[in-house]
């Protein structure tokens, strides 16, 4: 007689525990034409490339042109990141992405007393111009788009650098993460980081000011929804809390000399993606539509290019589970997927094991594998918006639409983005969402696969090669730095911040410009960005241990 299997019989008669999407949306077992009575084929739904863009911002999409494969890069020092970029770059990326460590993504030198344990060690340190030169080394920079994952100080440097070389700046392609409003909601604390004050607003208006003028082919401001998402908000509060911040620099680019129809068409955006793949779908769909309508309704925009929305997309850090790892590659997949059939121009998929350490090559090829592989492979790139039409797909595209538009009438209900952060209003909301989702992993609501079900025992689990943080590139690196802080011109430094602080306190004059002529006189970011605090009234270090050195 055959043996008796614990649990086979539940697991033939299982059923989904939960029928909401990842967001908490309820689902019916089934739609049709009854879910899009008021509905225009049109009106919402219109054709690829026109607006109001539901299907996507360009007539052939993919056919026309692949999205770019953007994978993140970032390790130990500048020559190490390097070293992975042209590796990535040999294996089909074609455009780059780089991330920074944690000293610098805080405006902080990595001889910060506070830096120890963290230069290196989730992204690549950014100190100064010299590193900036390692980390581009070799590279055609006038040939490929380049994008920093961090805010206008650093990404300044990029900028320096390209004049240096003899590059002319106003050819350069490539993407500029200026804004650090979100910073304030993402795990960053408030009065520890320039991104949160009440002169940042200026800084990246400054900034998009600068290369609207010096480089039309430059994108000068991305808004990063990503970083929102993976504190653990909904994909409604994803869209709205960024859309919303992007409001905030349409109505404020005219003090500048500029117009909407200057700025919108330049703006991008960074978007998470989830395992979700409906929802995610009629996220994007949504959104698209959603930006359309506002450009032409509410801001006047006379340009089409105003109204398309351009976005590129990480899959889920916050999805990736370091239990079973391997089950990472299965999510990603399928994140990548609902990305690409959502209309993204861009994508970065994670590596399965970034739930442990950074990427090997072996995990980083894997993921960028992925991107090829549902490229020339699946065929889902061969029809624009193939899901468009489905009864399903528009039915959940106007539901998020009504729900991202609820998120920003709340928002300016309170007065507007800035206003919201300031009161409390965003982080409780992120606070709220984050505790309701793990509540429910933890009552086993939700079933996160290998975390709370379908789990084995510790020493069964997948074993995985790790990247290592080698100590002494990082020694290395900061004992650099010291060296640079001592050979250079200090009294060339001391005057170069000394004009940047006026410029910044004074006058209304573009701080870009004597930014630039501080990082050529060698002055490090924590430097530059502390001379900023001090000409608004804030300590230089604002966890005051490190003094002013001039």
């Amino acid at each position: 007689m055959a043996k008796e299997i614990s649990g086979i019989k539940e697991a033939y008669f299982e059923k989904l525990r939960r029928l909401k999407t990842w967001s908490g949306l309820e689902q019916k077992e089934v739609y049709d034409e009854e879910d899009l009575k008021g509905w225009g084929r049109d009106k919402d739904l219109g054709s690829p490339g026109e607006y109001p863009y539901t299907r996507g911002i360009y007539p052939n999409m993919y056919r026309g042109r692949m999205w770019s494969r953007r994978e993140i890069c970032g390790y130990t020092s500048a020559a190490e990141t390097n070293k992975r970029i042209l590796f990535l770059v040999d294996q089909g990326e074609s455009a780059i992405n780089v991330i920074f460590d944690t000293p610098t993504q805080a405006s902080m030198d990595s001889d910060h007393p506070m830096a120890v344990g963290d230069v290196g060690v989730q992204g690549t340190p950014m100190d100064s111009l010299v590193d900036m030169e390692d980390l581009t080394r070799d590279l055609p920079l006038d040939q490929v788009s380049f994008m920093l994952s961090t805010g206008p100080f650093a990404s300044t440097y990029y900028v320096t650098n390209l004049i240096n070389q003899g590059y002319d700046i106003s050819e350069i392609r490539g993407t500029d993460p200026n804004e650090f409003l979100g910073r304030a909601y993402c795990a960053f604390t408030p009065g520890t980081d320039a991104a949160y004050e009440a002169h940042t607003p200026r800084i990246c208006l400054d900034k998009i000011s600068f290369l609207l003028k010096e480089m039309p082919k430059w994108y000068p401001l991305n808004i990063n929804s990503y970083n929102i998402r993976e504190n653990g908000v909904t994909a409604a509060q994803e869209m709205g809390f960024v859309i919303s911040t992007a409001r905030y620099y349409l109505k404020n680019i005219e003090e500048r000399g500029f117009s909407v129809d200057d700025l919108a068409p330049k703006m991008t955006f960074t978007c998470g993606v989830h395992v979700d793949f409906f929802e995610e779908v009629a996220k994007f769909r949504s959104a698209r539509r959603l930006w359309a309508r506002m450009l032409k309704e509410e801001f006047n925009a006379q340009n089409p290019k105003s109204m398309q929305f351009r976005y590129h997309v990480n899959t889920a850090g916050c999805s990736l589970e370091r239990q079973q790892p391997l089950n990472n590659i299965i999510r990603v997949a399928y994140e990548a997927m609902a990305a690409v059939m959502g209309g993204a121009q861009s994508l970065q998929t994670a590596s399965f094991d970034e739930a442990i350490c950074l990427p090997t090559e072996q995990a980083q090829s894997l993921a960028l594998n992925t991107q090829h592989i549902l490229a020339h492979e699946t065929g889902v790139a061969n029809v624009v918006d193939p899901l468009g039409g489905s009864y399903y797909v528009e039915s959940m595209t106007n539901k998020m639409e009504e729900e991202i538009r609820s998120v920003i009438d709340a928002i300016e209900d309170r007065g507007g983005i800035i206003d919201a952060i300031r009161s409390g209003y965003i982080s409780g909301e992120v606070e709220n969402s984050a505790f309701k989702y793990q509540s429910e992993v933890e009552n086993k609501e939700r079933v996160v696969v290998g975390v709370n079900e379908f789990t084995v025992e510790d020493e069964k689990d997948h074993e995985i090669d790790l990247h290592e943080i080698d100590m002494q590139i990082v020694e290395e690196h900061v004992q650099r730095l010291a060296e640079h802080k001592k050979s250079r011109d200090n009294d060339k430094v001391a005057g170069a911040l000394e004009k940047l602080h006026d410029v910044t306190a004074k006058t209304s004059d573009n701080i870009t410009y004597p930014m630039i002529e501080a990082i050529n006189a060698g002055a490090t970011l924590g430097e530059i960005t502390g001379v900023v605090r001090m000409a608004h009234d804030m300590p230089y270090d604002p966890m005051e241990m490190v003094e002013y050195p001039f």
